[in-house]
């Protein structure tokens, strides 16, 4: 390529071929993948490897002359034995070179790197994982909250901020030191930065028996889009249904509870509640009531009297809310029960999208 000069153009501009690809070449940077793969617990997937102190992801550097999405199944099958379609970039990371602890030796000129999206593994797929000789010594399914404790602080703010991507369903998140350059309401709040309640107790469709103790009562409520409401805890952004513990002015009504627990929590109302299911936790012979319902309207945000917390409300869809949750093997169950009530409201089932902050009042 040979450059030439335009009229008021500075002299010296013109350029070789040899001399534009030096100046090229002088500010090349490094590149790399990465595959964010998870169970079916929503547990990612980190390898132990025998070259450094700290986990990693699955993935490597790009070969000369290949391409990101080449490079990542290659890595997939050299490091796990797997082959799989790698076609969804969650995150493209700028690794600065002042952000990473690097010998001087190594004159780190900044790094691209790409997260993948290896998706969802069964534990079929995960039998079918086969290690190398040297390199991967073990491979872990970790709670996100995990992360920032097996990974160098870097990769781990980089596989936070991608799975956050993947959850809210925006498309491909640009990242700065794996921080997002333009954060969502999952970003802001750091959503999994603090490891999920685990109920994973069974889904039994139908009332409570009545020898079993009622202590919550949840519910899936419906935007008029087919999303439900999620609350997001202010201090921790640990992610709840609108619902709560029944008292004595319910008088042993659930839906009194729902009905009060979701103005308190949420300010918002319902209509037509619909009675799902419940999950019991065999030890404490307790019940866990689960109802759906339709929104009608949701007010400006105001503290929870029980807690003094003032949630984050966001909408989403059912299966991105259940991600944010460990319920273990009955979720699909549970979601099967949503989606039943959700054709009962009349309501469409929603197309995956980025999730919505609730921040003014609204009405429907």
């Amino acid at each position: 390529m040979t450059t030439k000069s335009v009229p008021g153009e500075l002299p010296g501009t013109r350029m070789s071929d040899e001399a534009y690809g030096a100046l090229r070449a002088s500010a090349a940077v490094w590149a790399g993948t990465s595959v964010l793969i998870t169970n079916r617990h929503g547990q990612v997937l980190v390898q132990h490897v025998d070259y450094r102190d700290t986990c990693l992801l699955p993935g490597g550097a790009i070969d000369k002359g290949e391409s990101p999405a080449h490079s990542a199944a290659r890595e997939l099958m050299e490091e796990l034995g797997v082959t799989a379609p790698v076609d969804q970039c969650l995150a493209v990371d700028w690794v600065s070179p002042s952000n990473v602890n690097v010998p001087s030796a190594m004159r780190f000129p900044g790094e691209i790197l790409h997260v993948f999206d290896g998706g969802t593994w069964d534990d079929a797929r995960i039998s079918d994982i086969r290690l190398p000789p040297s390199e991967i010594t073990a491979i872990d399914f970790v709670e996100p909250a995990q992360l920032p404790d097996l990974l160098s602080p870097p990769d781990a703010r980089r596989a936070l901020s991608a799975l956050r991507a993947r959850i809210n369903s925006a498309g491909t998140a640009l990242l700065e030191n794996g921080q997002p350059i333009a954060p969502g309401v999952l970003d802001r709040l750091g959503v999994l930065r603090t490891a999920r309640p685990s109920y994973r107790y069974p889904w039994h469709s139908g009332p409570a028996p009545h020898d079993l103790t009622v202590t919550q009562v949840w519910g899936w409520l419906f935007a008029p889009d087919g999303r439900v409401l999620v609350l997001l805890e202010p201090d921790t952004a640990v992610a709840i249904l609108p619902g709560g513990t029944p008292e004595e002015q319910d008088q042993g009504d659930p839906v009194a509870t729902l009905r009060r627990e979701t103005e308190e929590e949420a300010a918002a109302r319902i209509i037509n509640p619909l009675l799902l299911g419940h999950v019991t936790d065999p030890a404490a012979q307790r019940g866990y009531l689960r109802y759906a319902a339709a929104l009608t309207e949701v007010g400006p945000a105001q503290p929870d009297p029980a807690t003094g917390h003032t949630y984050t409300r966001i909408l989403a869809t059912p299966e991105q809310a259940a991600e944010l949750f460990d319920w273990g093997p009955a979720t699909a169950h549970q979601l099967a029960a949503v989606h039943q009530a959700r054709r009962q409201l009349g309501l469409p089932r929603p197309a995956r999208q980025s999730v919505t902050e609730l921040t003014a009042p609204i009405t429907w």
